[in-house]
Formats: C-alpha cells, structure tokens, sequence
C-alpha cells in the first residue's frame, strides 16, 4: 500500500481575497459561463485554487481548468464540484466534507437547489457570525454576482454545506498543463 500522500493545507485567506476581487468582475484567464448555465462553480472552482494551488488531471473525474474546451466537470458542474470535493479516494486536489452551518468557516462552500431536482448554485463563504446563521453567513458568487450577500436573503428548497480540509498534492510524474490559468 503506497504512503499517504502529503495534505497542502487551505489557504482560506487567499481564497477570500480572490473571491472579493472578482466576485463582480470576470478574470479574464478563465471562461465566462454565465450564458451557458451559469458561472457559480467556475468562479468558486477559480476561488479554491487560489487557495489550494493544485488541480486534477484525471480525465472526467478530476477537477481541472486549462481553456474554455478543456475543463473537468467538476470545475464548472455544481454536482460535479461536489462530488469530487467529497470523494473517497485521494487523488491529487482539494478535498473535504459535508458538514452542517456550526462546522462552516469562511473559504467554505455552500450549495442549494431551487425548484429542480438537482443542486444549481454554489456560493463561497465570506463571512460568518457567531453564532452562525443563514442570516449572519455572507457569501460571494457569480450568476446573480454578489459579494457580502446573507444567505438568507436565497429561496431555496435544500441546502448543503462543503468544508474543505486541504488538497492532496499532485503526483510527483504529474506535468502541468501548457498555458493553464494563472491563480491571480
């Protein structure tokens, strides 16, 4: 059985400051999705690289971003996003679980459903009361951009919360892509 692989730790300040600086703008590294069925996991994705730094390569069950056409379902897929997140093996990339409010920091994610009958919506953490409320728990996103917005001020029909631990470190053989995205 191989060693376990080093765990990078979150660095939620840096995924905070990227979240402010363009929850109402676009970084022009990445793809704008907002007419194709939504930005809000691009830009949650771009927000925890810029805390984690490492990304997946794994075709069709990673988590990556290289151009527009070349993305991993998770970067963009609310569903996706959160499977990878919550995953049970230990490939290379962020990584944590689902938890409640109480156990929520800022650099955390959130994920509703609306009227369908899968999650649509994945906001970022920005701030939190003490204690946490839907009404004191502040979120930055994209598809209806907004930053500092009360969770409560959303109508939705489920709520879930994701915690992340980390990220696992990319494989020692692993190339970076040509020409990926930068993390500012």
């Amino acid at each position: 059985m191989p060693p376990p692989k080093p765990v990078i730790p979150y660095d939620r300040k840096a995924a905070l400051r990227y979240a402010h600086k363009w929850a109402f703008g676009r970084n022009p590294a990445y793809y704008d999705y907002e007419e194709l069925g939504g930005d809000c996991t691009n830009f949650a994705s771009q927000c925890l690289y810029a805390g984690t730094g490492v990304m997946n390569f794994t075709p069709d069950l990673g988590w990556y971003y290289i151009d527009a056409n070349r993305k991993a379902p998770a970067w963009t897929g609310v569903p996706y996003f959160y499977n990878f997140i919550t995953r049970d093996w230990n490939g290379p990339g962020p990584f944590g679980l689902e938890t409640t409010l109480e156990n929520l920091e800022p650099g955390d994610f959130v994920q509703l459903r609306f009227h369908k009958e899968i999650f649509g919506h994945t906001p970022i953490i920005v701030a939190m009361g003490d204690p946490p409320t839907l009404e004191n728990t502040l979120i930055a996103a994209h598809s209806y951009d907004a930053d500092w917005r009360p969770l409560s001020t959303y109508f939705f029909q489920e709520i879930r919360f994701l915690h992340i631990l980390g990220a696992y470190s990319p494989e020692p053989m692993e190339p970076p892509p040509e020409n990926g995205p930068p993390m500012s």
